[in-house]
């Protein structure tokens, strides 16, 4: 019998987005109310970009929400709109920066609905194109998300870059930086997550934190002096947000070092430690790639702990679980370092063998039948010692051509040795 493990990390909860997306757009609409009256009584072009920014993520973002329904059957319309959201608004925020420190809009400047409903058609238009682009061949090619998610990443970056460069270190600047890192983080963050898994939700708490930061810097404009190059400084919020900031920071450092050893778990069999039989396929079909470009041979044992079963049923399963964990303590001890020892089902093993041909791969089997023939098996109940292995042994090329026919080969080979009277290497 084969086993399959697979780890798949999901915390897929439709009506929780559609809410958390409905709060942002919310907020994301009053905090482009407030900023648009700031500008009213500013004119400062830093707060025109701005209410353009949150507006145009607004009207995009909104339909990531709306589309959640849509996630299980036309994926690409639910996931490219929050890319593209975040984009819009990098860009527009990016372009703002630039024009920090430049004199007021003259007063009839923006002054119309007629000008900002301009943008509200872009940012429309915008929402089609996604929509368009979700149900074409586009959608299902990674760089499409990745140039959308990454270009938003790019713009913060520089951002925050422009910043450093001009030294502008004014309070509520000093709230847009950090802010800007954040979305940057953010975008990260998404990039490396995958839709509903703990990376993917940390990415949405990461852009929450940063627009709340934003927002409370665009509220503390309109409640002073409504310009956010004019305002009294708030050294002690400055510090909280740095901290704030760097344990996201850290918080997403965590989630990396998390998804590595859940990458380890998934590619490992629980009970002996080895490599589970997704992880073997992987590493044979490389070996069969690096075969067809250098010709280096390799082979393969397919192993068998001979009566496995009535061992189980004399022993019980607690002491039969002890044979497998000892099989492969032996195998380290009689294996190369680079030869690769999966278990494939419960008494089933492989062993791969880069470099080796099948006179080789030969010798090793009955290496390793000796050692388990001779060995013994520590339980509860005392040593075990009457533990054999039956193998089939087979070399890529000579024995197949494709990983099926060698993969064939060697369980016929180790049928073979079963019929044959177990305790046996066969290899032709």
């Amino acid at each position: 019998m084969c086993i399959s493990i697979r780890i798949r990390l999901r915390f897929e909860d439709h009506p929780f987005h559609e809410f958390a997306i409905a709060i942002a757009s919310l907020e994301g609409l009053f905090v482009t109310f407030v900023t648009w009256q700031c500008y009213r009584s500013s004119h400062e072009p830093l707060l025109r970009w701005q209410t353009l920014g949150f507006l145009g993520f607004v009207t995009i973002y909104a339909l990531h929400g709306a589309f959640t329904g849509f996630a299980r059957h036309t994926i690409w319309l639910f996931l490219l709109y929050g890319p593209a959201s975040r984009l819009v608004m990098a860009i527009l925020l990016f372009v703002g920066l630039l024009s920090y420190g430049q004199p007021p809009d003259a007063a009839n400047t923006y002054s119309t609905s007629r000008e900002w409903l301009k943008w509200v058609g872009l940012f429309v238009a915008i929402d089609v194109v996604v929509a368009v682009i979700a149900h074409s061949p586009l959608a299902g090619l990674p760089v499409t998300r990745l140039t959308m998610e990454g270009g938003a990443l790019v713009f913060s970056v520089v951002n925050v870059a422009v910043m450093l460069s001009r030294r502008i270190r004014s309070p509520l600047m000093v709230i847009f930086g950090v802010s800007v890192t954040s979305f940057a983080i953010s975008s990260f963050a998404f990039i490396l997550g995958s839709p509903w898994n703990h990376m993917w939700w940390l990415a949405h708490a990461v852009f929450a934190m940063a627009f709340f930061i934003l927002s409370y810097g665009i509220i503390q404009a309109f409640r002073t002096t409504r310009s956010f190059s004019t305002i009294d400084s708030q050294e002690d919020l400055m510090t909280r947000l740095a901290e704030e900031t760097k344990r996201a920071q850290n918080a997403l450092m965590e989630l990396k070092r998390t998804n590595l050893k859940l990458e380890h778990l998934a590619a490992t069999d629980p009970l002996t430690g080895c490599g589970n039989r997704r992880q073997f396929m992987e590493r044979i079909e490389i070996e069969i790639a690096r075969s067809g470009r250098d010709n280096p041979p390799f082979s393969l044992l397919s192993l068998d702990i001979d009566h496995f079963k009535a061992i189980n049923d004399t022993y019980g399963h607690q002491v039969g679980d002890t044979i497998p964990r000892g099989f492969a303590k032996m195998c380290g001890e009689v294996l190369r370092p680079y030869d690769y020892l999966a278990r494939i089902g419960g008494e089933e093993f492989m062993v791969l063998l880069p470099e080796a041909e099948l006179t080789e791969a030969y010798e090793i089997g009955e290496r390793l039948r000796w050692v388990v023939e001779n060995g013994k098996f520590k339980t509860d109940n005392g040593p075990l010692t009457d533990i054999t292995i039956s193998i089939g042994a087979a070399e890529f090329g000579r024995d197949g051509e494709t990983l099926d026919t060698f993969l064939r080969t060697a369980d016929e080979r180790l049928y073979r040795a079963k019929n044959r009277g177990r305790n046996c290497v066969i290899a032709a």
